[in-house]
């Protein structure tokens, strides 16, 4: 990019004004994933949808979100977040109120996808912006909230999705499930123009955001996820290999692309920051196995213990209760205790899944209830409060504010591709398991054996960055003294 004029910060700055804003957004797209799966059946026998189309409704919008994640980032960090967020906040909201009108599977799944471009545009801004107005701390409180945004809206879409389907009937109660966001929606897009400093960048010659750059990476995000989110056609994953060659090219060309004084999408120095890169490698392989749990365990209760689907939402709720108070406690400590504080929180996920291995064959055969689930799982929602936000405290702590809105975007990325493989490999494990006759218990069993050799590497993983942070440690106090 060519020089630019500071950015333009008028209005005078309310922290808790900010995070508002910045969190109601995020409430809107998370609630958006955890309700779809309560509403599925409805919309189902709504518009009488195909199995393929049902998919695309969910996967249409991961891969939406995963693709525009990126490159939004280095647009609001290039040309002002504000902005970007309102849009963001627009285009879902839109897709949110296409999505309650819709009349058939085809638009439903459009309107997905526009949610999904709408979430990808808004969530690298509220990361940005949190970097930008917040420091030390603060920061790490605002990241907390974050994390306890994320606990609640995981908490309550499940129930409100089934509440509503319950008031208004399968017909009318998954509409209702969309609409619900488009008031939300159009009170942030007010309230974020009001509060919200004004931060465009003014540039004195053409805008340079590195149009190949983001077409070589797009090419590889498609490349790379779609094979996790279809299903019958082994061939796809040939595309697994495309995707390779279109990471390799993209890191080629951001490469060569600033050689030449031009300004990558990605500056590629982000990723050679042990602490940034380190936490992307630690979250990236947390998500391949923490987000089956929320898979596993409904599945389970809903076909081999009968629960409803709202009983089986009900059993997750501790868990999210538990990660919004434990992702206060993580944002005081995380400072202080820096990657210790993430090494016990996956020791006690680690806990909590091998709790699950060994009550599930008491559950199966009746000799407790299937409440002890609730258990483990408050155990486990009490671990992600200790994880996900310090984690992106102590990843995004070195770098420049200026960069927050790229930096949030490759974390988030990480985040998203480690979900689309880790919900493609440890169900498939589980349902090939089935289809081959194994008992419940045995493929369930093993399917969270896997989930907890992926918590045991991410635990390495955080004591390999732990060495890393005793040794900046000591040099900082060496240069002080």
């Amino acid at each position: 990019m060519s020089a630019a004029e500071p950015r333009i910060s008028q209005a005078p700055i309310h922290p808790r004004r900010i995070l508002a804003v910045l969190l109601a957004p995020l409430f809107m797209a998370l609630v958006a994933i955890s309700v779809i799966n309560v509403a599925l059946a409805a919309i189902s026998e709504s518009l009488d949808t195909t199995s393929t189309g049902l998919q695309w409704m969910l996967s249409g919008y991961a891969l939406a979100f995963g693709v525009f994640l990126v490159p939004s980032g280095r647009a609001g960090d290039a040309t002002g977040r504000r902005r970007l967020l309102v849009i963001g906040v627009g285009v879902f909201t839109l897709g949110s109120l296409v999505s309650a009108l819709a009349p058939n599977e085809g638009t439903l799944i459009v309107a997905r996808i526009l949610q999904g471009i709408g979430s990808g545009l808004l969530n690298p801004q509220a990361i940005g912006l949190i970097q930008q107005h917040f420091h030390g701390q603060k920061r790490a409180a605002a990241f907390a909230m974050f994390g306890t945004t994320v606990a609640v809206a995981t908490a309550i879409g499940p129930v409100v999705g089934g509440v509503l389907i319950e008031l208004f009937g399968s017909a009318l109660g998954w509409r209702m499930i969309f609409l619900l966001n488009v008031p939300i929606g159009i009170a942030t897009m007010v309230f974020a123009l009001r509060w919200l400093p004004q931060d465009r960048v003014r540039v004195d010659s053409k805008l340079d955001l590195d149009p190949m750059g983001t077409i070589l990476l797009t090419a590889g995000i498609i490349s790379f996820m779609v094979p996790f989110m279809t299903r019958g056609n082994p061939w796809v994953y040939a595309l697994l290999g495309v995707a390779l060659v279109m990471f390799a090219g993209w890191a080629l060309w951001e490469k060569r692309y600033k050689q030449r004084g031009r300004q990558p999408m990605v500056d590629l120095a982000l990723l050679q920051q042990p602490s940034f890169r380190n936490g992307i490698a630690i979250i990236t392989v947390y998500f391949l196995g923490a987000t089956s749990v929320w898979i596993l365990v409904p599945v389970y209760m809903i076909t081999s213990l009968h629960l409803s689907a709202f009983e089986a939402s009900l059993i997750g709720l501790p868990s999210s209760i538990a990660a919004m108070f434990s992702s206060q406690l993580g944002g005081r400590y995380v400072l202080r205790l820096g990657r210790r504080l993430v090494a016990a929180g996956f020791a006690l996920a680690f806990f909590a899944m091998v709790t699950m291995v060994l009550i599930v064959p008491l559950v199966e055969s009746g000799r407790i209830s299937h409440w002890w689930f609730a258990a483990a799982l408050l155990m486990f929602g009490f671990s992600q409060g200790l994880t996900i936000s310090p984690n992106q405290t102590l990843t995004l702590n070195a770098v420049d504010p200026r960069f927050g809105g790229v930096a949030g975007g490759v974390l988030s990325l990480g985040q998203r591709m480690g979900a689309a493989v880790g919900t493609a490999l440890i169900p498939g494990i589980l349902f090939s398991m089935l289809d081959r006759g194994a008992p419940w218990v045995e493929a369930f069993r093993t399917s969270v054996a896997v989930i907890i050799a992926l918590m045991l590497g991410a635990f390495v993983l955080t004591l390999v960055d732990r060495r890393r942070e005793k040794r900046d440690m000591a040099a900082a106090r060496a240069a002080q003294s």
